[in-house]
């Protein structure tokens, strides 16, 4: 039984780590959503109006950072912009990790600095997914980001 419970608890943590990972490019449009349902509901909107403002404000802040990506030409805006939803993505890898080695090793050191690894690791995850959504191609193998 403590085999199978060891065996889930690695699924889980994989599964997790997945999620992290898959999700992170949407860490600056999932708080740009949080703050604007938190605003919405403060100011009286209600529960299902904040949810709206909020699903609202996450989906434009996704929609106008794809466009501007590959609407774009300087690579130094392109890189600016990638570099704002990388950043989110790279803290909450930190965060995450951090969570994670906090139970399994007593070293404030070692937490630290595997954190700043799951850091990097979630940042540059995030940075080649998001690059890859600007360097989409087109029908004719060229890349709709240069046209």
């Amino acid at each position: 039984m403590i085999f199978i419970g060891i065996l889930a608890s690695i699924a889980a943590i994989g599964g997790l780590c997945w999620l992290l990972f898959t999700l992170a490019v949407f860490a600056l449009p999932f708080f740009a959503g949080v703050s604007a349902g938190t605003w919405a509901y403060q100011t009286g909107a209600g529960w299902l109006g904040a949810i709206i403002v909020g699903l609202v404000g996450a989906a434009l802040t996704l929609g106008l950072g794809q466009f501007l990506l590959a609407i774009i030409r300087p690579l130094w805006i392109r890189l600016a912009i990638a570099l704002a939803f990388v950043a989110p993505a790279a803290l909450a890898g930190y965060h995450a990790t951090h969570g994670i080695v906090k139970h399994t090793m007593p070293s404030d050191t070692w937490q630290t600095i595997f954190s700043v690894i799951g850091a990097v690791a979630v940042g540059i995850t995030a940075f080649v997914r998001i690059t890859g959504m600007a360097a989409a191609t087109g029908p004719s193998g060229r890349s709709l980001a240069r046209t």
